[in-house]
């Protein structure tokens, strides 16, 4: 096949991924939108988005009619709810809607990054998305008004723009595309933030593409290699700017995006914790603070200075929060059975949650097979493996039995870890992998080290997934992409 038919015949693929993946996710809307309300988070977010279409702002009305600005949550989902609600009307499948579409995003994007990670086959790249269009937990979660979805898909067109933007270095421009999906990110899950210099760097990273000039180790050079990641990082500040200087205004504090990482930092230092949420314990230094950014802040410092006198027993709260985290997801079930229990019954919830439960755990196992495998070595490089190679072989092995027994047990989040550990094991080679390689690396890491710190629940793993799933489908590949 010639590569102009190449070209065209994985278009078609693509084509074809995004409408499967959008019908996946319509059939669900059809059938949740009347029958299932909005409930948990999504309760608040849709009552949020009702004030913005109204033109009421982000402001809560509370019982006795008392109004107040809010920021307890991220702006970006009931924001764009918001904006929606006031051109369609204030129904949650209009939400609905805006997740199939952002998920069947998601399923393209992942396919696109997996065509220029095996760029041989249409098998891998079709692999890739088919997982992420019908991703159990991926489309049965769309009728939720949450935000784990919506980030997911943000952050997979995020590392799509990466990949673009690897592709047409020196250019400046995609890096600022990188920027603005991460600031829209960021506007929905604040810790999204910290994607926006790693995705630079991935489009950085890897052989310069065909033509383009070789970096020297000048100066200069590195100055100019620093300034795209910069830009990327003042762009996806930019984005949230408006949002921040709103708070500053209104909030009687400055925050960039929302006001409760004091209170999510407090629920994760509590010494009774089982590493999921709790309903959070109020301090008595902050029993008398009322203001909603002033009781965040106090809730911090009551956090930070219980971790400072007792860092062993935070540290000892980590694995509970990852398997909290990693171990079982089930949001999509947990939330059509909290919403309506008549329309989705507890044996229904056990069901879809053992489906999704196998459909990840083959995702990792699948995953850790492609981080297994020995990098491929350089021309000319001895065949003969050294002392410190057959070292890297056994840490390899060890690490690669692990993960595979933790994936098949309860603690997979053990098997999580253990990807990383195999990935960073690769050494340099990493870093010269295709941007889906990367990216889903990065969102896994990024996930795990917040999840550590503040506590757990398996929807959060969500935004990983994606990613995940196509980084799985690498292990099909022959070869690889640079």
């Amino acid at each position: 096949m010639s590569d102009g038919a190449s070209v065209a015949a994985r278009r078609r693929d693509a084509g074809a991924i995004f409408a499967l993946a959008l019908a996946a996710r319509l059939a669900m809307v059809v059938w949740a939108a009347g029958r299932f309300p909005p409930t948990a988070d999504g309760a608040y977010y849709q009552r949020i988005a009702e004030r913005i279409a109204a033109g009421l702002g982000y402001t809560w009305l509370w019982p006795d009619g008392v109004v107040t600005y809010a920021a307890h949550y991220p702006v970006g989902y009931p924001g764009a709810l918001g904006a929606l609600y006031a051109l369609l009307g204030a129904h949650p499948a209009v939400a609905m809607l805006l997740n199939a579409v952002l998920g069947a995003l998601a399923a393209l994007a992942v396919h696109r990054l997996a065509a220029r990670a095996a760029p041989r086959s249409r098998a891998v790249p079709a692999l890739s998305g088919g997982l992420v269009a019908l991703h159990p937990g991926l489309v049965a979660y769309t009728p939720a008004l949450m935000t784990e979805g919506v980030t997911g898909s943000l952050v997979a067109c995020a590392a799509w723009a990466s990949a673009r933007a690897r592709e047409r270095r020196p250019a400046l421009a995609p890096f600022a595309v990188i920027g603005l999906l991460i600031g829209a990110a960021t506007l929905v899950r604040p810790q999204a933030l910290l994607l926006a210099p790693l995705f630079a760097g991935l489009a950085l990273s890897g052989s310069p593409p065909a033509g383009g000039p070789r970096l020297l180790p000048s100066l200069a050079a590195r100055a100019a290699r620093a300034a795209p990641v910069l830009l990327a990082v003042i762009a996806a500040l930019l984005v949230c700017a408006p949002w921040t200087a709103r708070n500053c205004l209104r909030m009687n504090q400055c925050a960039l995006v929302s006001v409760n990482g004091g209170w999510n930092l407090l629920i994760g230092a509590d010494p009774a914790s089982t590493g999921a949420w709790a309903p959070v314990q109020v301090p008595e230094a902050c029993r008398e603070v009322f203001d909603e950014a002033g009781k965040d802040a106090c809730f911090g410092r009551e956090a930070r200075r219980y971790i400072a006198e007792h860092p062993g027993e935070w540290l000892g709260l980590v694995p509970r929060k990852l398997a909290a985290t990693f171990d079982y997801c089930g949001a999509a079930g947990w939330y059509l059975h909290a919403s309506n229990s008549s329309a989705f019954s507890e044996a229904d919830k056990v069901a879809l949650g053992a489906v999704e439960t196998v459909f990840e755990r083959v995702v990792l196992l699948a995953a850790l097979v492609w981080a297994a495998r020995r990098p491929a070595q350089a021309p000319g490089a001895a065949r003969r493996p050294s002392l410190a190679q057959r070292a890297l072989d056994i840490a390899r092995l060890a690490l690669f039995a692990l993960g595979v027994v933790a994936a098949l047990h309860v603690h997979a989040w053990v098997g999580y870890l253990a990807l990383l550990g195999l990935a960073l094991l690769k050494g340099r080679a990493l870093l010269r992998a295709p941007v889906l390689v990367g990216a889903a690396l990065a969102v896994l890491a990024a996930t795990a080290a917040t999840h550590a710190v503040f506590f757990g629940a398996g929807r959060y793993a969500l935004v990983a997934f994606p990613l995940l799933s196509g980084l799985a489908a690498l292990a099909a590949a022959r070869q690889e992409a640079e």
